[in-house]
Order: structure tokens, then sequence, then C-alpha cells
């Protein structure tokens, strides 16, 4: 693992995100490793053929991007202070795609995300995130148990 110099933590807006932050930035400080952080936000307008003529939701996702990009801009905004070298990026779409197009883009050679329990609703939802991007990534992944926060939200 010492060459590890690029290193992409997935927060994706879970629970444990905040801790799985806390530890990929720690593992990178250990390896002096570039940490890009990634969330991934769904884009209900993104799919063709539904023509959804609801101006409002387009305001409320506009204002939903906007809260994600400052809730990583204040995540990051401390090891960034500190001079330690942390890229934040929001990206829509499906995160197992998004993920591993990061991952390739930006030559991550770790991946640092949440293990977290999926419940039933999740699981239909979302189906076994981690499987599916396990299955399609070009580097080594780190699956993170963390204490969940109440919500990852930080700075409001």
């Amino acid at each position: 693992m010492e060459d590890v110099q690029r290193m992409l933590a997935a927060v994706t807006g879970t629970r444990d995100c905040i801790g799985v932050f806390q530890y990929a930035l720690r593992l990178a400080e250990r390896f002096e490793a570039k940490l890009f952080v990634l969330d991934i936000v769904h884009n209900p307008f993104a799919y063709t053929g539904w023509n959804l003529p609801i101006p409002s939701m387009e305001g409320d996702y506009q204002r939903l991007l906007k809260e994600v990009r400052h809730r990583l801009g204040v995540l990051i905004g401390e090891a960034k202070k500190k001079g330690f070298p942390v890229e934040s990026l929001v990206k829509e779409g499906d995160p197992a795609t998004q993920i591993v197009r990061v991952v390739e883009e930006e030559k991550i050679d770790l991946l640092v995300m949440p293990a977290h329990e999926e419940t039933t609703l999740e699981h239909f939802f979302s189906g076994k995130m981690a499987e599916k991007i396990i299955r399609h990534m070009p580097c080594s992944v780190l699956l993170v148990k963390v204490e969940p926060t109440s919500v990852c939200e930080v700075g409001g």
C-alpha cells in the first residue's frame, strides 16, 4: 500500500459519511496522498421521456446541489486550512457508475467508502451498491465500519 498517492472517499449522503471522511483523511495523511471527497446526487430530471413539467422541482433540485456542495466544503474546510491536498467533487447520476468513472478519471489508487448496513428499503432502491462498485473497480477498495452519526449534516 505504499504506492497509494490518490484516494477517493465516497460519501454519497449516507449517515456514515463524516466517519468515512475522517478515516480517509487520516489514512491519506499517513500515506501523504491527495484525497478526493465525492458526493453523488440523483437527478430526477436526467431520465429522458419522463416529460415532467414541474418547474418547482427543478428549483428544489438546484437547491439540493447547492446544499451538497456547501456541506462538502464545510466537511473538507479544516483539512484545506491546514494545507492538506483535498478536493471535493459533486456528481449527478447513478452512484456506482459515477464512483467508477471518478476512480478512472482521477487515477485513484484506493477507494474508501462506508460499509453500512442496508435496510430492506435501501436494498430495494440501490441494490447491493458496494457489490456493484467493487465488481467494476480498477483499484483497491476499503470498506469502513463506523458508528453512524445521526445524519450526514455538517455545518447546517
